[in-house]
């Protein structure tokens, strides 16, 4: 019995002994946190998307009140959280810009883009373009492996027919799938710019068609129709400049091959 007892002795000495010095470093290395900190911290969507440029939203918060980080610096925050944070800061929230989403520019799904083959190795995106260019014969094509899906922490990416698909509803612009893309695939655009050109396909048109039914050809139909000059056709195809396009839809309407969507 007595090992036993001096044992529990040593070891209630020991512990008190390092209560002890932990109380003591507690207090004298002890660093005051700005409580704005914290409620700036809770302001934030709480996603640690990283789409502000900060490592999560604890880093966010803290450059905030440093005056490292604008106050609307929190993308999936929104407006609302923009002037909440602002009004923590005692400072203007700057302009409401206008809401963006993110879009796939690829109509690429099953039984319209080619398949030069069969995959059949670890799921994602960036593996399998790695191996041969990736199970589409398009070059250009969403490879619907789930890269972005995986990135995205507000379930607005789902794979639907070899292809992503966002739900707009859901997305805050947070950047996330546009990174994780391996094909630059998705772009952040302005919610009401609805008249999109979905591919990129540069390559000559009986190339491009040949790898997808729905490839832009550049055949130039879709810039004769528009009658606001918003429709230039670079590098093998359609390209539409936002701030002329009038969302009409007529060159949806005359395209050929279906790639420009409304």
């Amino acid at each position: 019995m007595m090992p036993i007892l001096y044992a529990g002795i040593v070891l209630a000495v020991i512990g008190l002994v390092f209560g002890l010095v932990l109380t003591f470093a507690s207090k004298k290395f002890h660093v005051d946190v700005d409580e704005r900190v914290t409620q700036v911290r809770e302001c934030c969507a709480g996603a640690n998307c990283g789409a502000c440029g900060y490592p999560g939203c604890d880093g966010f918060a803290a450059a905030v009140v440093a005056g490292k980080a604008p106050v609307n610096g929190c993308k999936p925050a929104g407006a609302e959280g923009a002037k909440k944070i602002a009004a923590i800061m005692g400072a203007e929230a700057g302009a409401e810009e206008e809401r963006q989403v993110a879009r796939v520019l690829c109509q690429g799904v099953k039984g319209v883009a080619k398949e030069r083959y069969t995959y059949d190795g670890y799921k994602s995106c960036a593996a399998a373009a790695g191996v041969a260019g990736g199970p589409k014969d398009c070059r250009f094509a969403c490879i619907g492996m789930g890269d972005c899906e995986a990135h995205c922490a507000f379930g607005a990416i789902s794979m639907k027919d070899g292809i992503a698909s966002i739900d707009e509803s859901k997305c805050v612009a947070c950047g996330a799938c546009v990174n994780a893309c391996p094909r630059n695939v998705i772009r952040l655009m302005p919610a009401s710019q609805n008249v999109i050109v979905r591919c990129r396909n540069s390559d000559v048109a009986r190339v491009a068609r040949s790898v997808c039914m729905d490839a832009c050809i550049g055949c130039g139909r879709c810039k004769k129709e528009c009658q606001y000059e918003a429709i230039t056709v670079e590098n093998g195809f359609a390209r539409i400049d936002p701030e002329k396009c009038t969302r009409c839809g007529s060159c949806a309407a005359v395209c050929p091959c279906h790639c420009i969507t409304v």
